[in-house]
This record gives structure tokens, sequence and C-alpha cells, in this order.
């Protein structure tokens, strides 16, 4: 708090009084900072033929000023009034001691008068004076002096003025002139600190805010006001100095000058005065720069605030991403592609890091400067390290784990080659030329030859893959091995064959045909044996195996995605259960009341939404239903189809997601919450769950169009697509939606407008046959952007304004600005040559307004909508019009049957 400062030990009087000091009348009294015998102040009543027209008022307040001008030390020895009443007569004497004895407010200790000098009048005042002593009432001496030279001897004469005889000069205008300026400072001083005193007090009582914006806003202000107080410090400070010089002027002027009592007192006053105004500027600054280095750092931490909340949601999405890649592909190319995009990832994944730990080294900095909020910083830079380093290790993991399946599938697509290459070396070799003994034996050794140089690497490879690379094998693997069995088994019979017709020969042998698994995919395409019939056969068996292993790919596809969608499912479900049993339900637990801020009192509904809805529609229902369809993932459209309106629940939860937003951001750091979280163990706050709905919808659609890229030739790949569209419609009216809720200025009842269509943003000019063509022809040149709602019964003009904010705040708001109703609307689908504009106009022309679109296809899709639309209507007054002369024609029937 900034220290108080006013003039010690002065008393501050009204303008108006010193105003009354210059009138002519109340130069009756004036004060002289001199010293009596006993340093006693004097107070002179001069000559004053007006005195009895002085009221008493006046007399009373000039009185109180004068005895406050000297010091408090002088003031207690008690005052010596000198009455000037020479050339006056008695009642001039008498009148003025009545008025000092009834008003002087000081203390007195004499009172001298200097009577009248007529012999007449002085003998009055003589006898008058003893006969009437007691009506004065003064408890002190009353003196009265025939001359100046008796005044000398209890006043000495440097004391007094020159027409009182003395030596000391004297100016009254110039003493009003000094008392006016020293008067005139005083208040200046008292003025400024009282007003940096109320500065003070608001900046130790100013709240620090939560948003960036506001932060910066209030140091703004603050800044602005310190500015002013400062100049109002230095404006005091200037005129202080220079009434300090003008004190000092004659002793500037003469060195050996000698300043009065008044004088002295005078400078000591403005000296007190400048040294409290630089205490109190110090102290201020002081103050000050605490307030605004507690500004600053508030900025700082909001600032701090904002990027970690971006900074963590990039390292969950991060995270959450690393989870997909867990496949490790069905082929060589598959396992390349999935790497690749790794890596791409990974690209994002350092840049998100390196984000981190710039924004933890910033949070440590805050930390070393003693930030205040230095227990909530640190914690959150753990967090960050904490969580980039488990990214980190979690991207190290899946790429060490795809580098190892990408040379699993390389080895064992070597290892296929290796197969393939040995069941066509068995198929090639001429059957007949092996039934003689040296057929027999070079067929023999052409075997021992591959198996010497080629069976023992591949096979013991394939063995060294099998024991280190078991945990990323999958069917398609064991395929291969399987294959690679086959084939060993063959060779081990062909071997068996040709060892026993390469021994001598005791009768003939039958020729002997190729066995028929031996005619399978040659990896060769030799020119010479093209016109053999058995490799065209080779070549069908390929083409067949090559279109039955894309189809089985195709499946493991479809079986990948339905696990996602299952096991996302699964999760989502647990997910809300964890949030509607760990903050729902902790809010009507009475142990938890006292935690619970007021504005988040009775206002369950409005946090959570149809949230329990959800749950137990995914639950009890949705769930079990796809697990129905994990053998025929291609036909888990159908599911989606036949739930489709139960899925529209999640309009009414997106509807009710900003108001949710508002409310978490107004009470996300009390106690409640912060209890549930630490009861639940998360690490993510309840804003995260609530948000999660809106990405399951979102969600839903990815993965059908997914599985929809699998299943073009399948059975349910119609329901997949239907499912999709209809999916993307909730989305589309989820979306139409929350732009419709953002229209401000609206008048109306926008529920009675129909159900909303279309909406979205368009450059539109207007035509107005009644306005000046000098105004319609800028109107052309100079579009206005506006943003079109589109409903069944009017067409919308608004203003789309951007808002500052998080989450569902960030939305922009549109500002209403005009109405056409669909009744009176016409459409002209091509405008001026121009494919992205068209025009809509009512009232037979007389307005028209020309719309471009940012693309052809938006204008051809709004075009489309609006003639549905007039389509639509026109059927409807049809059918009214149809109606209507049926009943006309039944009432002229019964008339023309009753005449």
């Amino acid at each position: 708090m900034l220290p108080s400062v006013s003039p010690k030990g002065f008393v501050l009087p009204s303008l108006s009084i010193l105003h009354c000091l210059k009138t002519a009348p109340l130069c009756a009294a004036r004060v002289t900072l001199c010293s009596g015998s006993n340093g006693s102040p004097i107070i002179v009543f001069p000559e004053c033929p007006a005195f009895g027209e002085i009221t008493e008022r006046q007399f009373h307040d000039v009185l109180t000023y004068l005895t406050s001008v000297p010091s408090l030390a002088s003031t207690g020895v008690g005052f010596i009034l000198v009455i000037d009443r020479r050339l006056d007569r008695w009642a001039a004497v008498r009148g003025a001691l009545l008025r000092i004895a009834g008003s002087f407010p000081g203390n007195l200790q004499l009172v001298l008068v200097l009577r009248p000098i007529n012999l007449l009048q002085r003998a009055l005042s003589d006898i008058l004076f003893k006969l009437n002593k007691d009506e004065f009432k003064m408890k002190v001496p009353v003196i009265m002096l025939s001359s100046v030279t008796e005044l000398h001897s209890y006043i000495n004469h440097s004391q007094l003025t020159q027409e009182l005889g003395g030596t000391r000069e004297y100016c009254h205008e110039k003493w009003i002139s000094h008392r006016i300026a020293l008067e005139d400072f005083a208040m200046m001083v008292k003025k400024t600190a009282q007003t940096l005193q109320i500065f003070g007090t608001e900046l130790a009582e100013t709240e620090l805010p939560n948003e960036i914006q506001d932060t910066t806003v209030l140091l703004s202000a603050h800044t602005s006001k310190k500015n002013k107080m400062k100049e109002d410090i230095l404006v005091a400070l200037g005129q202080g100095r220079r009434l300090l010089e003008s004190i000092n002027e004659p002793v500037v002027r003469d060195p050996d000058y000698n300043m009065s009592q008044e004088e002295l007192e005078n400078l000591a006053t403005v000296q007190r005065l400048l040294s409290q105004l630089d205490e109190t500027e110090t102290a201020f600054d002081e103050f000050w720069l605490r307030h605004q280095t507690k500004l600053e750092q508030c900025l700082q931490l909001c600032h701090f605030e904002n990027n970690h909340k971006e900074v963590r949601a990039l390292l969950d999405q991060m995270s959450e991403k690393l989870t997909t890649f867990c496949d490790v592909g069905i082929s060589p190319a598959h396992a390349d592609h999935i790497f690749s995009e790794l890596l791409a990832f990974e690209v994002k994944v350092c840049d998100t890091v390196e984000k981190a730990a710039a924004l933890c080294l910033e949070g440590d900095e805050l930390i070393q400067k003693s930030h205040y909020a230095e227990e909530s910083i640190r914690p959150k830079c753990t967090e960050l390290r904490e969580l980039s380093e488990s990214v980190s290790s979690n991207l190290k993991s899946r790429k060490d784990h795809l580098l190892k399946a990408k040379e699993l599938h390389h080895k064992l697509e070597t290892a296929s080659q290796w197969v393939d290459e040995g069941i066509y070396l068995l198929a090639s070799q001429p059957v007949d030329k092996c039934q003689s003994h040296e057929g027999a034996e070079l067929a023999l050794q052409e075997l021992e030859r591959y198996l010497e140089s080629a069976n023992q690497n591949q096979l013991s490879s394939l063995n060294v893959i099998w024991s280190e690379y078991d945990t990323v094998l999958n069917q398609h693997f064991r395929k291969i091995s399987q294959k690679q069995t086959s084939m060993q088994e063959m060779f081990d019979k062909r071997r068996m064959s040709l060892m026993k017709l390469a021994a001598k020969q005791t009768r003939p042998v039958q020729p002997v045909a190729p066995r028929p698994e031996a005619f399978i995919k040659s990896p060769l395409n030799s020119p010479g044996q093209s016109g053999n019939g058995h490799l065209h056969s080779r070549g069908n068996n390929s083409r067949q195996a090559s279109l039955s292993e894309e189809e089985e790919n195709l499946a493991v596809l479809r079986r990948h995605v339905m696990n996602e969608l299952l096991e996302t499912e699964r999760a989502y479900v647990e997910e809300l259960l964890c949030v509607l049993q760990g903050y729902a339900s902790e809010m009507d637990n009475p142990s938890m009341f006292p935690l619970i801020p007021g504005p988040l009192q009775n206002k369950k509904e409005i946090l959570f939404g149809n949230m329990p809805e959800i749950y137990r529609f995914h639950k009890r229902t949705f769930l079990m239903e796809l697990e129905q369809y994990t053998d025929c993932p291609q036909l888990v459209g159908r599911c989606f189809l036949e739930r489709m309106t139960d899925l529209q629940i999640y309009e009414k939860y997106c509807h009710n997601k900003p108001r949710s937003e508002s409310l978490w951001r107004q009470c996300s750091d009390c106690a409640f919450f912060q209890e549930c979280q630490k009861k639940l163990e998360h690490k993510l706050g309840l804003d995260s769950y609530l948000l999660k709905p809106v990405q399951r919808i979102t969600k839903y659609q990815l993965l059908l169009k997914e599985m929809l890229k699998y299943s073009k030739s399948c059975e349910g790949a119609e329901d997949l697509q239907e499912a999709l569209t209809s999916i993307v419609g909730i989305l589309k009216a989820v979306n139409d939606s929350m732009h419709l809720i953002a229209i401000t200025g609206y008048e109306g009842n926008l529920s009675e407008l129909g159900k909303l269509l279309m909406q979205g943003s368009f450059s539109v000019w207007t035509e107005h046959k009644k306005g000046h063509a000098k105004v319609k022809d800028l109107a052309r040149f100079k579009p206005m952007q506006r943003h079109l709602f589109l409903h069944e019964k009017a067409l919308l003009f608004c203003k789309r304004r951007e808002e500052n904010g998080e989450g569902y705040e960030k939305a922009p708001s549109y500002s209403f600005k005009q109405s056409l109703s669909m009744s009176a609307v016409g459409i002209t689908e091509n405008a001026k040559g121009d494919n992205k504009k068209f025009e809509v106009w009512c009232n037979s022309r007389e307005e028209v307004y020309i719309v471009q679109a940012p693309t052809a296809e938006v204008k051809t899709t709004w075009v489309n909508e609006i003639r549905k639309v007039l389509t639509t209507q026109l059927q409807a007054y049809r059918v009214s019009t149809e109606s209507i002369q049926t009943s006309l024609n039944c009432t002229l029937c019964s008339i023309a049957a009753i005449c």
C-alpha cells in the first residue's frame, strides 16, 4: 500500500478565504511571523475605517486562517495582538476588543492596544476601558498604549513594520500572493497523494485475469493510469520547485539577505512537501514495479498455459496416432508404405517434441525468475517432458517394430521366391529324360546343387526369422512357411524317386507323369517355353492365385478396420462410463458439495448434456450389434443404417456443447474437478472427455470410408456407401445447426422458418430499381460478404463476425441483415456470364441479389436446392388450388340440386 502524503502541521483553507484577505474590508488584520520577547507570533490589526462593516463570519474565518499560519510550536506559546486605533475613536477600540474576545480561535498571551491620539477620545478610552473592563471577558492582559514608543517596550522594533515604528519591510499583497502559491501547492500535493492512494488501492485489489486478452487490456489500462499519475507528480514537483525558487529569490539576489521567520517557515514547509512528494513518488514507483511485474508474469502465465494446452493436445494426438501404427503389413510393399507413413509422422512428432522442449525451457526460465505461479508451472513442465519422452519412446519402439517387420517381409519374400524357384525346378525337369540312369543322375545332381547353393541359406534364414520375429508374425507369414515345408516335402520325395532311378535298373521303368502340384506359378518367364502347355497352365494358376491373394489381403484389411471399430467402440463406452461415474455422479455426492462452486451447482445437465443417453445407447445396443459383424465386416453398414435415427442423439449433444464449454471454463480450476481427476488418476482433464462424443461421430465417418475402400466388390458395399452418406448428413446437420445458433439480431423465431437446408459464405451485389443509379452502379463493383442460410420458408442474409476465444467460442457469429420469403423469391441460374454467379430476386425484380459462390460446383448445388424448394412450394400450391376448386364445384352442384 502507498504511504499517505499530507502537509503536516498545515491547515488548508479554502481559496474563498484567501480571496477575502485580498479585499479592503478584510485588511483589518494580518499575521506577521515575528516574535515578541518570548517568541510569540504577533497578529496586527491596522487602522481600518470599515472595520464595522465586516461580518462576524468573515471576521471569524480570517482569524481562523491567521492563527493556522504559524507553526504549532509558536502557537502553543500564545499570540500577541496589536490593535492600532490611533486615528479612530473609543467605539472602534471597544468593537475590536469585543469581537476578539468573542471570536479569537487561538491561544492568547497579550493584547496591546494603541489607543486614539485625539485628547478627548484618549480620555474617554482610559475612563471607559476601566469602567467596562469586565465586558471584554478576556483572560489575558489588555494593555492600553499611548504611543509606538511604549509598544517598542513590549515588542522589538525589528519585529514591527514601518507604520508601527519598526524596521521590518512588509508588503501585504506580496504576503497574500505567497500564501496563495503555498496553499495551492499544498492542495496539489494533497490531491496528488490522495489520487495515488486510490490508484494504489485499486492496483492492490485487482484480481489477476485468466485470459491473454483480458490481461493485456488490464496491463495497458493500468500503464496508462500510471503514466497519468507520473505526469501529475511531475507537475506538482515542478510547481514546488518554482515556489522554492521564488522564496529563495532574495537570497539568490543578495547573499547577505537574512530571511525572516515567516520566510523560513514557508521555505521549510515547501521543502517538507517536496520531500514527502519525492518519497511518495519513490514508493509509488516501487509499488508499480511490483504490480507491473505481477501483471507481466500473469500475461506470461496465460501464454504459457495456452501454449501448454496446445502442445499437450498435440502430444496426445501424437500418442493416439502412434497406436494406429500397430499393423506390420501384409506384404513388403505394404510394410514399406506403413514405414514411410511412420517416417513422415516422425517429422511431426519431432516438431511437436521440440515445441514441448522449448516450452519447458520457457517454463524453467519463468521459475528461475521467481514467477509467482512457480507451483503451477513446474508440474506442467514435468508433464510435458514425461509426455514427450513417452511419445518419443513409443515412436522409437514402433519404428524398431516396423523395421523388424520390413526385414521379415523382405526375407520371407526372398524365401518365397526360393520356394517358387524350387517348385519350378521340380516342374521343369523333363520326365522322359529322368527315366534313364543318366537322366535321373543329372536331375538328382541338379537338385543337390540347388539344395547346396540355396537350401541351406534360405531354410536356415527362415528358421532364424521364425525364432527372432515371432512377435510380428501373422497368418500370411505362417502360410509362406507352410508353403516352404510343402516344397521341402516335394524335394524329398523327388530326391527319393531320382535316387531310385539313378540306381542300376534291372527292368524297364514306366514313364511317370509329374505331380500336379508341380505345375504352379514360376518366377521365370523363358521365351523358349512360352508354347509349353504346362506353362500356360502355370500362368492361369498364377493369375488365379494373384486374385485370391488380393482378395485375402482386402479381407485382412477389412478385419483390421473392423477390429479398430470394435476396440475403439469398447474404449469409448468405458470412457463415457468413467466420466458419468467419476464426475457426473460425484455432483450428487453430499460429501463433495462443499467443493462445488456456486456457478456449477445444479448445472449437471448443462455440463454433460445428453451423455447418459449416448452411453446407454452404445452400451446396451450399438456395441452388441457391432460385435455381431465381427466375422463379416463388409456388412457392418447395415448396422449403421438400422441405427441411424438413434445416432441423431449426437445433434442434441453438439447443440449443448457451447454452453458446456462456457461452464467448464468458468469452473475448470475448482477443487471439485481436481479432486475427481485425482481419484480417477486421469492425466487429462474433464474437458478432453467431454469432447469424446464429438470426436466419436467424426470417427465413424473415417472408419466407414476406410471399410468401403476395402469392400467395393463385396456384398455390403451399397449399405456401406449409404451409411457413410447418412453419417455425413448427420455431421452436416450438426455443423449447420452450430452456425444457425450463432445468428444474432434476428427478432423472429428461427424454428418457424422450417428446416435449415444449406448455409455458406458468398459475395453479394444488390440492385434496386427504386434506388439511385449512382448507388446502383457503385454496388455492382463493391460486393458485400454475406453468409446465407437457406430454410424451407426463407433465405437469410447475415454478416460473418469473427470472435476471439477458445474452443467453441472461436466459432464466428452472424449478424442478421435481411430475410427473403421463399414464397416471393425467383431465381436466375446464370448472371452476367459468370459460371459462379446466380441471381435471387423478388417483387418482379425490383430487388435483385447477385450471388457469387466460391466455386461453380457450390453454385450448382445451391441453385438445385433453391429450385427444389420453389418446386415443392409450387406443388403444394397446386394441390391446395385443386382442393379449393373441388370444394367449390361440390358447392355449386349442391346449389343446382336445390334449385
